[in-house]
């Protein structure tokens, strides 16, 4: 591959190996076309991205952390903004990046495209596993007794009955290719999630009016330096999603636009994290649960609206998380057997074995944890910064100054990993 001219910016263009010559090819398709995704909707596709399920997570998270670790929820954000940046500059290092796992094998040949297509994948497939465990959970809860009757004097009921209706209501959104048309999907994911805050707000006027004292008032703490570890794993599934970023870029008609459909979509997923956080913290303090929904009171309009508001966000979700998947698995497909037959079978297998897991998992808070922690600190700082630094540095394209940012990035993403990991896995362990 020929080297092109380049700005301080943009690398020489790496060749891959030779003896993998005919891997690359397969696996590094070329963009033979422009994106169909417009700004407006590439906002849509990545604030939904951005924009999940950890919104029911972040008051317990600010809770094991105390008030002052809202300063750490800030910086969590910040660090994940930069890696974003860092993700795009690495995408327009060469066309023939689509995915992430692109990016690796750019960076560091085959091997890093097994790495970190490996571990993204992962991460995306325990996200859309725990999208199912919430289903059943709340419909559970909002539908308790439920029970349908099969062949032969078999039933399913509970929480497995739940689980299937959520994979069978989401099954023919995974089979939509076009990203554009998934932005009215990620429309609705978006509305429901501002439904939710504005639930929660709805609850402390409530209990104001009630003249009832607010539990996350003076008795609160400002820092629980023991809930740091696990409040600092859920604030990073708060900013999960960067396995898809590359998805949504390479979707949008006009790519050099992604740096400020970063910028609007992380600002105003922040507003709506930090504005959910306080209100939780505010209502239910030390009290709250690790599904801010299962505080709210049985019967009011508020939580039925907050439950409601909460199965609508998966069920949006769901299609943009396992995207990378399916075509990580296309991409090992013979050319002349991809196509729309091949998809909508690689979709029903994912939704089929997420179903199966999600059945067998029952622990919401647990799986959260250990993602933030590991898997997305990985996928959102690890990969990212060493995969940048490996492209730009040999031709001299990183300043010192960022360099020593970078470092200091990895340092970080390095602790958080080890510490949330170890301490999340216990969990898991004391869970049995």
């Amino acid at each position: 591959m020929a080297a092109q001219e380049r700005s301080p910016h943009e690398p020489l263009l790496l060749p891959p190996e030779k003896d993998d010559d005919m891997e690359a090819q397969l696996l590094i398709p070329r963009r033979d076309s422009a994106g169909t995704t417009c700004f407006s909707r590439s906002c849509l596709n990545l604030s939904n991205v951005i924009s999940g399920i950890g919104m029911l997570s972040v008051p317990y998270a600010l809770s094991q952390g105390g008030w002052l670790s809202l300063a750490l929820f800030a910086a969590v954000g910040a660090v994940c903004y930069y890696t974003g940046g860092l993700i795009d500059r690495c995408m327009r290092a060469d066309d023939s990046v689509r995915g992430y796992p692109d990016i690796g094998h750019l960076a560091f040949g085959p091997r890093g495209r097994r790495a970190i297509g490996g571990v993204m994948c992962v991460e995306l497939y325990l996200v859309a596993i725990s999208f199912l465990i919430l289903e059943g959970d709340n419909l559970d809860k909002l539908f308790p007794g439920a029970r349908l009757g099969l062949a032969a004097g078999y039933h399913v009921e509970g929480k497995e009955l739940f689980v299937l209706v959520a994979a069978a209501v989401i099954l023919p959104t995974t089979w939509l290719k076009d990203l554009s048309v998934l932005a009215y999907v990620s429309a609705v994911g978006l509305v429901s999630s501002a439904a939710l805050t504005a639930s929660l707000a709805w609850a402390a006027i409530a209990e104001a009016q009630k003249g009832s004292n607010l539990k996350g008032g003076g008795g609160s703490a400002l820092l629980n330096l023991s809930g740091l570890p696990t409040s600092l794993s859920l604030f990073f599934v708060c900013f999960s999603g960067h396995g898809v970023f590359p998805t949504v870029y390479s979707s949008m008609k006009k790519k050099k636009d992604f740096p400020k459909v970063l910028l609007i979509s992380s600002v105003l997923c922040s507003l709506n994290y930090a504005l959910t956080a306080v209100l939780g913290y505010l209502l239910y303090g030390a009290d709250v649960q690790p599904q801010v929904t299962l505080n709210l009171p049985t019967g009011k309009t508020y939580t039925k609206v907050a439950i409601l508001t909460t199965l609508i966000n998966p069920l949006a979700k769901y299609a943009l998380v396992i995207q990378p998947i399916v075509e990580a698995i296309e991409a090992k497909l013979p050319l002349a057997k991809r196509g729309m037959t091949s998809r909508v079978l690689i979709n029903t297998a994912i939704v089929v074995s997420t179903v199966v897991a999600a059945s067998t998992l029952p622990f919401f808070g647990v799986i959260m944890s250990f993602i933030g922690s590991s898997l997305n600190v990985s996928v959102a700082v690890l990969f990212p910064c060493l995969s940048y630094l490996k492209i730009y540095s040999p031709g001299g394209g990183v300043r010192r100054f960022e360099f020593a940012v970078i470092i200091g990035v990895l340092v970080l993403g390095a602790c958080v990993a080890v510490v949330g990991t170890y301490n999340s896995l216990h969990q898991i362990i004391a869970s049995f």
